[in-house]
């Protein structure tokens, strides 16, 4: 035991600089799929179909990415034929249409800010990623996030899961026991579109369908600086991505002649 103390002393504790500066270690996000070169329509229909969630469309002369159901599976940027870029990266927060100015929240939300998180039918993923956040080295107490048990002390209502049936009603009331102002942040493909396990008898289709949702996180499941980049979002202390449900990748069709 002495010696890890030791060890402790000697080392001293590494944190991420960011939001100071971008975070450049390696392994701290998977990144997600990009624009590719110019392809052809049969190659974009191959990645349509490779795609097990339905997040990569071909339309319209272009291919299209909902990076709300997309899993990071890598089935679009690996194997044979055509294959998507890939891009690093974690800044991926933002705001639902319901609110899109760039900071929807009072003064007072750019200071200390209280975080309920709730298990709404999450497979332990994203809520593994979550509590990542409070180790040594992504240390989201600097920045002034705290984990609160009580809806009543929280201004933030972090929701992971589809949200089962049996989490429905604790939800909600959950959300209606929180002070105004406040923010509801679902985090990972499964709070924002089901992800690969609903709709189904047991499971929901996401957060919307019970609560208003104000911030969005992608992924699945998303890396612990997305998750704290939505919540400096939601503090308006961080420009969010371009507020849209669906991102698109443009361009990168090309018929054949």
């Amino acid at each position: 035991m002495k010696q890890w103390v030791l060890e402790g002393l000697h080392t001293g504790v590494k944190s991420t600089s960011y939001p100071k500066s971008e975070e450049r270690a390696a392994g701290v996000s998977p990144g997600r799929p990009a624009r590719p070169e110019a392809i052809s329509w049969q190659e974009a229909e191959e990645l349509q179909r490779r795609c097990p969630t339905g997040a990569i469309t071909a339309h319209g002369g272009r291919l299209e990415v909902d990076y709300r159901n997309c899993v990071h599976c890598f089935r679009c940027a690996r194997g044979s034929g055509a294959a998507m870029d890939w891009q690093p990266g974690y800044e991926w927060a933002y705001f639902t249409r319901r609110n899109t100015q760039s900071q929807p929240w009072p003064k007072s939300f750019e200071g200390s800010l209280h975080i309920l998180v709730v298990d709404a039918g999450d497979c332990g993923a994203c809520l593994n990623e979550v509590r990542q956040l409070s180790n040594p080295y992504y240390n989201m107490h600097r920045l002034g996030f705290f984990i609160t048990p009580t809806p009543r002390q929280a201004d933030i209502l972090l929701v992971v899961g589809s949200v089962t049936g049996q989490m429905k009603l604790p939800l909600l009331q959950a959300y209606e026991a929180m002070p105004t102002p406040k923010v509801v942040m679902a985090v990972g493909a499964c709070a924002l579109s089901c992800g690969v396990f609903g709709p189904s008898f047991v499971a929901g289709c996401g957060v919307s369908g019970v609560l208003p949702i104000d911030v969005e996180v992608p992924g699945f499941p998303p890396p612990p600086l997305a998750i704290l980049h939505g919540l400096l979002v939601a503090a308006g202390r961080k420009a969010p991505a371009p507020p849209s449900d669906v991102s698109t990748v443009e361009g990168a069709v090309a018929k054949l002649a």
